[in-house]
């Protein structure tokens, strides 16, 4: 049975959940995503900082887009997820990035919280005004498109890399 879930901005409140979390993908070993959660979090109040500027196109450099970024939070303690949301696409993010990224943490995966933290990503993305929702994964990630799928995504044409990696792109409408 999932426990109560939500979606929250990082907080200090959740500092030793996070540190978890983050240690829980360094030992894995895996790529971490979304990429926000690779900033080494060892100054947490610097990198809470610069995730909530990532939000401010002030603070934005040339060629990205503002961002916020969540935490999937199981019974108010523990950070089992996260995802960042583009409020745009740059020409590289139509093709390969998308609106959202998002990652569950190796310890925590098969339980349905990737549909979930996708769901709730949505909604945010509704409330941005975001009304047609671009998201992405690459072609072997058959975990990553069921997620889509559940959330209703529609596929639209894949995209090439230029190392050959297929990225299979679908949109969302929240």
């Amino acid at each position: 049975m999932m426990q109560q879930i939500s979606l929250i901005k990082p907080t200090i409140r959740l500092k030793e959940a996070y540190m978890a979390f983050y240690q829980d993908w360094k030992q894995s070993g895996e790529d971490m995503v979304p990429w926000v959660i690779s900033k080494d979090p060892v100054n947490f109040e610097e990198m809470l900082d610069y995730l909530s500027k990532n939000e401010d196109e002030r603070y934005i450099p040339d060629g990205w887009v503002p961002s916020s970024t969540y935490w999937l939070v199981a019974d108010e303690k523990r950070v089992v997820g996260a995802v960042n949301i583009r409020h745009g696409l740059t020409e590289k993010l139509l093709h390969a990035g998308g609106h959202i990224g998002y990652g569950i943490r190796p310890s925590e995966r098969r339980k349905g919280y990737a549909t979930k933290l996708l769901a709730l990503a949505l909604e945010k993305c509704n409330e941005l005004g975001i009304r047609r929702v671009l998201v992405v994964c690459d072609e072997h990630n058959s975990a990553s498109r069921k997620t889509i799928l559940n959330n209703r995504g529609v596929q639209d044409k894949d995209y090439i890399e230029e190392d050959g990696n297929v990225i299979q792109r679908f949109w969302i409408e929240p």
